[in-house]
């Protein structure tokens, strides 16, 4: 009979907007009539997709604390020293010169958000955001060991500051000063490099000032976005949820209330049997006092859902216990649920899928053909050339940036003219240090007779161990000989 009923509004067009009221997006639930804080007592979730959330949390937080300590190569897993302009990603360094790289690349993660907020929602943000897990599934764990469930913490909350409450709230604050100087150590590492953490923390605080000054400063950030700000970071602060009224679509895969099943709503009495028309909700309202941002999910997608599954696994729950179907919140789109269609493939996710793959690809080919060194050459500023009995003379610049982790051994060679030769200004060897730099100054010289332009373009090859690892171009300046060389200079 319930499945009649679903096709009847199917086929009459029945509209979610029918069954909910729009005055809920004019505020948010975090925030009273009078603007004041609401502070959220999320009921304490558990089911399967809790279970899988809790496996997912334990691999990425693992991955993410023992990170500074992986290395690839003899080289951090991931550095990214903004002080020094320094970044390791998987081993591989990149400098300055490499910097347009890092911005595809942050791109190209960008385009893959987009591209999976598009088919599947907010899914990052209950699933891998940093906010979210430790949140969470670290401090709102420890909240409810100490605490208590929802009711309990809000009776604790309401009560006077007996030893009781003073002795639970001490203790809380605590361990969650420790969790967050535990993280705020962690992130040093990777800006500063794990060893560099280890230094400051051995030393006294005087010994290396501004990175203590950096340990308290993170520490107290952190402390206060997870003991205070808590869920406002998402809802108030993090542009990702807003950008999901421009990349969310009707096609989209979110948390949603199938509300072709569940309307109209009907509280379930045990003295009374539920109509044939009634839906499946019984309006227990369990999905809100279980969702971490306190919303209501049955009024449609909204920008404070992170997509953390309790709901799912609550309202499962309950369809158990009445014996109905589980699912009434599930992972769908509007179309899905509105046709029984669910389609995953459509004009935009091809064409961010488009643009994706373009940019992998480049991507992957300008880091396969990064040269390890970069040359620059450049005139020594204010000279233009010198005549030598037969030959004319340059004076050059040349830099060799090392983005290697050992020392190096380069030779310079003239690859065209023929006749043009280069020399090192002292005559030593070129030698670069392990991600260091090396300058000096060169002489290029051709004989006279073949320079027939005011300007001539020279090409340099830097080889390593005899083989060719970059070409590079100088332009020698030479005597105008002609009219047509005067006007084009």
């Amino acid at each position: 009979m319930k499945t009649d009923i679903r096709k009847e509004r199917i086929a009459s067009s029945i509209n979610y907007e029918e069954f909910y009221n729009e005055e809920f997006r004019d505020s948010i639930a975090t925030v009273d009539e009078h603007g004041k804080r609401i502070w959220i007592y999320p009921k304490k979730p558990s089911g399967s997709f809790h279970t899988k959330r809790v496996i997912v949390t334990v691999f990425l937080l693992s991955l993410l604390f023992s990170g500074p300590f992986i290395k690839i190569g003899g080289q951090p897993f991931l550095l990214l020293n903004v002080f020094e302009r320094k970044f390791v990603i998987l081993g591989q360094a990149f400098w300055p010169q490499d910097f347009f790289l890092l911005a595809v690349l942050l791109i190209t993660f960008f385009v893959f958000v987009i591209l999976f907020t598009v088919v599947f929602g907010r899914v990052w943000c209950g699933w891998m955001c940093p906010q979210t897990l430790f949140m969470e599934m670290v401090f709102r764990k420890i909240e409810y060991w100490i605490e208590g469930d929802a009711g309990a913490q809000r009776r604790l909350s309401k009560q006077p500051w007996d030893f009781s409450k003073i002795f639970k709230k001490t203790g809380k604050h605590i361990i969650f000063l420790t969790i967050s100087i535990l993280i705020a150590h962690t992130v040093m590492a990777y800006l500063i490099g794990v060893e560099n953490t280890i230094s400051i923390i051995t030393q006294p605080p005087a010994a290396n000032l501004s990175g203590f000054i950096g340990l308290v400063a993170f520490t107290g950030i952190f402390y206060g976005v997870y003991a205070k700000f808590r869920e406002q970071a998402c809802v108030a602060v993090c542009p990702y949820g807003r950008l999901q009224g421009v990349l969310l679509s009707k096609e989209s895969i979110v948390i949603a209330y199938d509300w072709l099943r569940g309307e109209p709503r009907s509280r379930l009495k045990k003295t009374e049997p539920q109509t044939q028309s009634a839906g499946d909700c019984i309006d227990c309202k369990l999905c809100v006092q279980v969702c971490p941002t306190g919303i209501d999910i049955r009024n449609g997608t909204q920008l404070e859902c992170v997509n953390c599954t309790a709901c799912i696994d609550v309202c499962d729950d309950v369809m158990v216990k009445i014996g109905k179907p589980k699912g009434l919140i599930r992972f769908a789109s509007y179309n899905s649920i509105k046709d029984g269609i669910q389609k995953i493939l459509n004009t935009r996710v091809i064409a961010y899928s488009v643009v994706l793959v373009a940019l992998v690809t480049f991507l992957s080919v300008a880091l396969i053909t990064r040269s390890d060194v970069e040359a620059t050459i450049l005139k020594v500023p204010g000279t233009l050339y010198q005549r030598e009995p037969g030959i004319i003379t340059n004076l050059y610049n040349v830099e060799f940036v090392n983005k290697t982790f050992e020392e190096i051994h380069l030779e310079i060679k003239v690859e065209s003219p023929p006749s043009a030769t280069i020399t090192r200004a002292d005559g030593n060897a070129i030698v670069v240090p392990a991600e260091g730099i090396a300058k000096s100054v060169y002489f290029i010289r051709i004989p006279d007779k073949d320079v027939v332009h005011a300007r001539t373009i020279v090409e340099l090859g830097v080889y390593r161990d005899g083989k060719k690892i970059e070409t590079v171009e100088a332009k020698f300046i030479g005597p105008v000989t002609n009219a047509s060389d005067a006007k084009r200079n």
